[in-house]
């Protein structure tokens, strides 16, 4: 959701004693449909929001129109004020609505919601990598916006090869894969995936999304991250396996590794993934106190090749 809609969807919830989908929709000049959806977000988000059904229904705060949000329970406070804290993933804009709300909390969990922003250090670099600031690409809140308001994109975009393209999508969602976005849509040519930082402008239709009835993007990205890592590591190793050494090879090698079951002598069967025969005997080179690769032969080749040069260079 659009930082400033939700911020404008909770003020109206707290000016007035009830609001309908209609009036959201004129107020902020969206559908009635994208309105409804604010409001469930608001409340799977955990902002204390319920709806009544039938004739003058709408939605509410628990507690009432109150400013001071007193329907919060505690627990709620805390965590919207993680989100806001400095670990948090969500953007400056939200981060700063969020800490706006801690003045109209009551007194008693104003002191708890302050800590809970401050209990907790996210660093998502890895010992000994090098400390990069990743900023947010260009288009991130453009395209958000379309998949939010269900609208076409006439999308430009560089690939990895270099080449410009622009193309009309269908975007159904947005993903943060570590440091990088990447957009969902479905084409003319079936479901694709861009990465945002290659977009070179954005440019809503107006026209409406088609979108699949069954469409869930979690498991479109679980199918999309699962074809993208067969591409990336199409080689497979077999190999068994000291028991004690599996922690090791998970460390190592993580989604890549296949843990199979116990052989007559005790070790494990294991699968391995990776680019290239080279490469991989690179890999599994320094494991072989507990590792032995059985095939393909490839891999074994440059294993002896590589105990070769070593006992050359170093015996």
């Amino acid at each position: 959701m659009r930082t400033d809609r939700l911020v404008a969807v909770l003020l109206m919830l707290q000016r007035r004693e009830q609001v309908t989908a209609a009036e959201v929709a004129r107020e902020l000049e969206v559908s009635e449909r994208t309105a409804r959806r604010d409001l469930d977000a608001l409340a799977m988000a955990g902002v204390p929001v319920y709806s009544t059904q039938g004739r003058g229904g709408g939605w509410r705060l628990v507690g009432g129109a109150r400013t001071d949000l007193s329907g919060l329970t505690a627990g709620e406070a805390r965590a919207l004020f993680l989100v806001a804290g400095p670990a948090s993933a969500a953007t400056p804009a939200v981060k700063a609505a969020l800490r706006k709300l801690v003045h109209a909390l009551p007194e008693p969990f104003r002191a708890q919601a302050e800590a809970a922003a401050a209990s907790l250090v996210m660093d998502p670099r890895r010992w000994g990598s090098s400390r990069v600031e990743h900023r947010p690409p260009r288009f991130l809140d453009d395209l958000q916006d379309a998949v939010i308001r269900g609208v076409q994109v006439r999308l430009g975009y560089v690939d990895s090869k270099g080449a410009e393209t622009e193309r009309t999508v269908h975007p159904l969602g947005i993903v943060a894969k570590g440091p990088a976005w990447y957009l969902v849509s479905h084409t003319e040519t079936g479901r694709r995936t861009f990465r945002i930082d290659r977009v070179t402008s954005a440019d809503p239709t107006g026209d409406p999304v088609h979108r699949p009835e069954d469409f869930d993007l979690a498991q479109s990205w679980r199918e999309i991250a699962d074809e993208i890592d067969r591409r990336r590591t199409p080689l497979e190793v077999q190999a068994v396996c000291a028991p004690h050494a599996i922690g090791i090879l998970r460390i190592g090698f993580g989604d890549r590794l296949e843990v199979g079951g116990t052989t007559t002598d005790g070790r494990i069967d294991v699968v391995i993934r990776g680019h290239d025969d080279y490469t991989l005997a690179g890999e599994v080179a320094g494991l072989v106190e507990w590792l032995e690769v059985t095939g393909p032969p490839g891999v074994r080749d440059h294993l002896a090749s590589i105990g070769n040069a070593l006992v050359e260079r170093y015996s």
